[in-house]
């Protein structure tokens, strides 16, 4: 590369080499490598945010509804979301760092010789078969039967996989994971191949950025902690990068962020909290200058942007943010802007009305 990149020059790289032009939808999972998931509906949930600014014609629940013949699979990689098969056998098998105790690992083969002799199984009917396996206190408050929760734990450990989800529920089916080469150059490969989809997807990255995302892969990957932490030393000698106002930036070694090629779309985008754009919040305030919060779980008089404020991505500046609901079936929207008000070009009204028309498309409930 001629030359380091600008600030600016590193902002228009990371929308536009992101924001892609829409694709299939198998093929745009395939490019960015890992889709997060998320629970939550404001109004949608996180992975049909992401996916609908990347793939033609999206629905909000077309990956649930095409999950079974799209080739993916549940799992985890520096968060839970969705991941290729090819990709999964970087992350098992598995060695969880809390290794389950001889009490529990007898309850999972009672429930894993369950699920296999029935092929398929909804977490409600292991609740009804091992109610005597007793109850436990549940991620979110009250309680859960143990051993609906242990099919979670099992589904980590890599004895189950998510074959389907039925109304937003997981459905489970057995899963066995092939053994790999465990030699030191077999395990380095791996760990070099996973810190290269976290590049992949989330670059041009500040290097304390990169560090954290590797240290979030003892979530996935847990059995290469000391691989991945390797790679991530060696990041200069692996990855294109340069140091822009004192931060050394890291991306991939075959890109170049000052490209004219990388010109973002002049529209306004509604972006998911977890949007490969503004995932990395040390970033965003970098590229941005300002810091964007996501508080669904902050109480409600404490929060100054919403419950699950959207980043208002205007071409190459991020203005402000949006909290979407449904109400009887239309789309409802409230705005906040940095500046206190929106911007004075006629340009942004008429690129926010698209793409709310869009969004209510994408909802089901537009024309």
């Amino acid at each position: 590369m001629a030359r380091s990149p600008t600030l600016d020059e590193l902002r228009r790289y990371a929308i536009a080499r992101s924001l892609f032009k829409p694709l299939t939808l198998p093929g745009a999972i395939r490019k960015l490598g890992f889709v997060q998931a998320d629970p939550m509906r404001a109004p949608a949930r996180a992975q049909d945010l992401i996916l609908r600014l990347r793939v033609r014609d999206y629905r909000a629940g077309d990956l649930e509804r095409r999950y079974e013949r799209l080739g993916i699979e549940e799992d985890a990689f520096v968060n839970y979301g969705f991941v290729s098969r090819d990709m999964l056998t970087l992350l098992h098998p598995r060695a969880p760092r809390r290794p389950w105790d001889e009490a529990t690992t007898a309850r999972a083969r009672e429930v894993l010789a369950f699920v296999q002799e029935r092929g398929v199984v909804h977490p409600r009917e292991v609740s009804e078969a091992f109610a005597h396996h007793g109850r436990v206190a549940g991620a979110w408050g009250g309680e859960l039967n143990a051993s609906t929760r242990l099919l979670d734990t099992m589904h980590y450990h890599g004895w189950l996989r998510v074959c389907r989800r039925e109304s937003g529920t997981r459905v489970y089916a057995p899963m066995e994971h092939f053994e790999q080469d465990t030699s030191p150059t077999a395990r380095m490969a791996r760990a070099e191949a996973l810190v290269d989809h976290i590049v992949a997807l989330y670059a041009p990255l500040p290097a304390p950025s990169l560090g954290y995302l590797v240290t979030l892969m003892r979530y996935g990957a847990p059995q290469l902690a000391a691989e991945t932490r390797e790679v991530a030393k060696a990041a200069r000698s692996r990855y294109g990068h340069a140091v822009v106002d004192g931060t050394t930036w890291f991306w991939p070694a075959d890109e170049n962020p000052v490209s004219r090629r990388h010109q973002p779309d002049e529209g306004t985008r509604l972006l998911a909290p977890f949007d490969p754009v503004v995932w990395d919040r040390r970033r965003f305030e970098m590229l941005w200058g300002w810091a964007y919060r996501f508080e669904a779980y902050v109480p409600a008089p404490k929060r100054t942007m919403g419950h699950y404020a959207l980043p208002v991505l205007w071409g190459e500046q991020m203005v402000g943010w949006a909290n979407l609901r449904l109400e009887r079936g239309r789309l409802q929207h409230s705005l906040g802007f940095m500046e206190g008000r929106p911007p004075g070009d006629a340009g942004f009204q008429r690129g926010l009305d698209e793409e709310l028309e869009r969004f209510e498309i994408f909802m089901g409930s537009g024309p």
